[in-house]
């Protein structure tokens, strides 16, 4: 037996407890980034950790001189960080994975310099992180005083709201709150829920004292109809990948705005003429006078376009800088090339993501993604979400992560 245990395949086989260990505490880390914490059981979970983490610290002891150990030991206590400020005050967690940490990284096999270097670089983190994080969110303070009155969710559980009433020095406000109930990770003892998707909805001054949530279940077909009796004129904003599923190119969409009016002028406009322009709206003599040329697939280009540009492009000169290849910087530096002497913009081009409600038929919107019958609130006897809005739309958009000064809040 002793020398199954000494042999070192048998540690390198042992030591991926503890990468295993160090991966669950960076999942940990990308979760307090992005999510809410709910404990429903903070006895069992604090127990539940304590046994993980000290079965995890015996087997990366047995393993401590194997490199795989070594770098978990580097790993968990730099991942921790985040968890600490974001999740501060959650101690049946955090404490037992730290101890982990600090044992681990004083007793792995990693040199005393590498160790004792590391260790002091660790603590400055935590130092001026901690510092640094707690003066930043002391700015975003607020003095309001808000109470949650309502809470629940829709009938089909799809969604979540509540109510929320704030107290300020303009009488205050009634909100609204919805959120989706779907994206949420649920583990034993504990559920993440997305941060920064709440959505409001609804939103009055000064605060109302009656309160009335009404949920219904209505069809696709039936609020289309509503939705077309109260205007012909509705938009909906799609992403690119729907457009094209509705059959638009993308150079179909590109659009004129902001014309100029000596532009104007050229292509037979009038100076009351202020609504953007479709670019297959225009003859080749009239696409010209804005410097673009199209080809014979019906693609839009720039007939001279500027060596920035080309460069943003990747593209060597006499190469035709194709509208649809142009990411958003290119389309930037674009759009700032078309000035006049005095720095003052002429025309700029944009890409037109809205389509008319009432262009769209029925199985269009279900290949879109709208549901059949879905949900649909009313508050005080006004309807303020519908569920057709929100697929159309992208309300909860569950599946991006974007860092932003919200998620620290």
């Amino acid at each position: 037996m002793k020398s199954f245990f000494d042999n070192i395949w048998t540690k390198r086989v042992v030591a991926l407890v503890s990468l295993f260990y160090a991966f669950c505490v960076c999942r940990l880390c990308y979760f307090s980034i992005f999510y809410d914490i709910h404990i429903h059981q903070r006895l069992q979970l604090c127990l539940t950790l304590t046994g993980i983490s000290l079965v995890s610290f015996l087997l990366m002891l047995y393993t401590r001189k194997q490199i795989l150990t070594r770098i978990a030991s580097f790993l968990i206590l730099p991942a921790m960080l985040p968890v600490v400020l974001l999740y501060f005050g959650e101690w049946g967690m955090i404490i037992p994975i730290i101890i982990t940490g600090v044992a681990i990284l004083l007793l792995s096999g990693a040199g005393e310099g590498a160790k004792t270097a590391f260790g002091t670089i660790t603590l400055l983190l935590y130092i001026f992180g901690a510092l640094g994080y707690f003066l930043f969110t002391s700015f975003f303070v607020t003095t309001t005083k808000q109470e949650e009155i309502e809470s629940g969710e829709s009938p089909s559980g799809r969604y979540r709201y509540r109510v929320v009433n704030t107290e300020d020095t303009s009488n205050g406000s009634t909100a609204v709150y919805i959120e989706p109930n779907y994206a949420d990770k649920k583990y034993p003892f504990v559920t993440f829920t997305l941060k920064d998707m709440e959505r409001v909805v609804y939103l009055d001054r000064p605060m109302c004292e009656e309160i009335n949530i009404e949920w219904t279940t209505q069809s696709r077909a039936d609020i289309t109809k509503q939705l077309n009796e109260i205007s012909d004129n509705i938009i909906v904003h799609l992403p690119e990948n729907e457009l094209t599923k509705l059959g638009y190119s993308y150079d179909e969409k590109l659009r004129l705005e902001d014309i100029v009016v000596s532009k104007r002028f050229e292509i037979g406009k009038t100076a009351s003429d202020v609504e953007p322009i479709y670019l297959n709206d225009l003859t080749e003599e009239q696409l010209d006078v804005f410097g673009i040329g199209k080809d014979g697939d019906g693609r839009y280009y720039v007939k001279n376009p500027s060596a920035k540009l080309l460069d943003e492009m990747k593209l060597s000169s006499g190469k035709r800088a194709y509208f649809s290849d142009m990411n958003s910087k290119a389309f930037k530096v674009y759009n700032k090339s078309n000035v006049d002497d005095y720095g003052n913009a002429l025309f700029n081009v944009k890409k037109d993501d809205s389509v008319y409600l009432k262009t769209l038929t029925d199985e269009q919107l279900e290949m879109l993604g709208v549901p059949e019958s879905g949900d649909v609130m009313s508050f005080n006897g006004k309807i303020c979400f519908r569920f057709y809005i929100a697929e159309l739309e992208e309300y909860f958009d569950v599946d991006s992560r974007h860092f932003s000064v919200d998620l620290l809040s």
